[in-house]
Parts: C-alpha cells; structure tokens; sequence
C-alpha cells in the first residue's frame, strides 16, 4: 500500500499489478515517471500508465519434415526351370540293382539283346547282353555300362541278317550269335568261339590236337543231345552239331574272346532257350561268317 499526500489530503492507493495475457498487457502501479522539474510524481491509480511488455506470439516450429520413406527393393522373382531329364548313373556294373538296372534290361531287350525276364538285378545273363551289345556296335567289351554303352542303347544299336531268311547265323569276327527268323534278327547272344590257339587233350588214354578254329561256311543241324554231353574237348551242354564235332553248345563260361577249340559257346540258359524256341531243329541253316 502507498501514502501519497495532496493538499493536505491523504490517498491510498493499493498496489495493483493487472496482467492482461491475452493482449500481452502488464499494468504495473508502482512505474515511477519524472516531470520535468525533477519533483517525482506517482500516477494516479485511476490513471495507469500502461507498460506494454512485447509478449511475443509464439512461432509455431516448422513441421518436421516426414520421415523418408524407405525405397522398396523389388524381391527378385525366382525363375522356375524346368526339371532336367534324369540323367543316368555315370556306370552301371555286374551286381548293380535298382530301376537304373531294370530301364538297362528293358531297352537290351527291346533292342533283341537276349537276358531272360527284366527283373533289376544285374546278373550273369545282363553280363551276356552287355557283351553282345559292346561288340555288336564295336565298343570296347568290359562288360560295364558306361557312356560309350549308354549311347549305343540311345542310338538303338543292332545287328542285322546277312542271309535273310530263317536260320542261325555265327559273326566270328563280332563274337556273336544271331536267330533270324524270316529275315529279321530276333535274338542276339553272346558268343565265344575257336581261339585259334593249337590245342592238345588228353581223353580216355587218346591225345587229340587241334587248331581251335571255327570254319567259316554254311551247314544244317545233323545232331542233338538233349544232355550233357562229354566228350574228349570236355562236358557240351545241351550241344547241337552242325559241322562235324563242332557244336552251339551250352557252357559255364562265355568270355567276350574267342577261347574255345572251335565251338560255339552261349550260356547254358541261352541254350535253354534255344531249345525251347526250336530255333536250331535238325535241319536248321546255320551259316558262320
């Protein structure tokens, strides 16, 4: 509170301090003002002299910018190929098994290469057929699938009739064995013929030599033996003679050369086979080239 004395009069004024926030006015009842004597005045409480404070509007602050939006990588498409052919085992070999072995079986068949049924297992028989097949398209003869093989089953390799006809043909230079049957090659076996290595056996006290040769020519069958048939140049199975004691026979061993004394080896089961088909009955033609 403040005393102010005025001809004799005394005035109080209160103290009074206004803040006007809105408008950014702040009256303030003790500001002091000189005049221009120097006396000090005190403005009149009715009066105020206002003191306007710059209360300033507060800039709004610039919107932050957005945030970037993060570039979108595209997700690479994976291309779908197609799936490739399967591709065949890099070798197939004797005691193999498996649908590799049974697709091998099958197409020798197709092709005439004679095995028995398809059922595969690699046994003797597939041996046999891989032999016939490796000499008929004069391929090296291991017995084994590999890519020489493989291409020789693709091309569809397989021999076919010199003569025409019906009848047994001999390839000696091949090492195989054909059935030809009204001109068409019907079964392809496996053979061993002469080695063409002298010879010299010993049988019942009697030696018997020999050249071991497979004459070349053209014969019939004379003789059978429905057996086992011994003999001095050892144990024929099922054998059928067509030029004197030279026979397509049966034996435990067909190698992929020339290694008999001048027989016609198969497998005791193409002989079998033979026989049942009556594909060398007495009379048959059997030619050896």
């Amino acid at each position: 509170m403040t005393r102010i004395t005025r001809g004799g009069l005394m005035v109080v004024a209160a103290a009074m301090t206004v803040t006007v926030s809105a408008c950014g006015l702040v009256w303030d009842s003790e500001s002091t003002g000189q005049t221009t004597n120097g006396a000090r005045t005190t403005p009149s409480v009715l009066s105020p002299t206002p003191v306007v404070t710059d209360v300033a509007t507060p800039t709004p602050a610039a919107p932050e910018p957005p945030a970037p939006t993060p570039a979108i990588t595209p997700t690479p498409t994976a291309t779908t190929q197609p799936p490739s052919a399967p591709q065949p085992p890099a070798m197939l070999r004797p005691g193999d098994k498996g649908p590799e072995v049974l697709a091998l079986q099958q197409r020798l068949s197709d092709l005439g290469y004679w095995l028995g049924t398809p059922d595969g297992r690699w046994g003797g028989l597939t041996t046999q057929a891989v032999y016939a097949l490796q000499k008929t398209a004069g391929i090296g003869r291991d017995g084994v699938v590999g890519p020489a093989v493989t291409k020789a089953l693709a091309d569809g390799v397989r021999p076919t009739s010199r003569n025409g006809g019906t009848g047994i043909e001999v390839d000696v230079p091949r090492q195989i064995i054909l059935v030809v049957r009204d001109g068409a090659v019907v079964r392809v076996l496996n053979t061993s013929t002469g080695s063409n290595v002298p010879y010299e056996e010993v049988y019942e006290g009697k030696t018997y030599r020999g050249s071991a040769r497979t004459p070349a020519g053209s014969f019939s069958v004379f003789r059978e033996v429905d057996k086992l048939d011994k003999g001095p140049l050892g144990s024929l199975y099922r054998p059928k003679y067509f030029n004197g004691g030279i026979a397509i026979h049966g034996a435990a061993s067909i190698p992929p050369y020339p290694a008999s004394h001048g027989c016609a080896r198969v497998s005791n089961a193409a002989m079998d086979l033979i026989w049942a088909e009556n594909s060398m009955a007495i009379g048959a033609r059997v030619t050896v080239y």
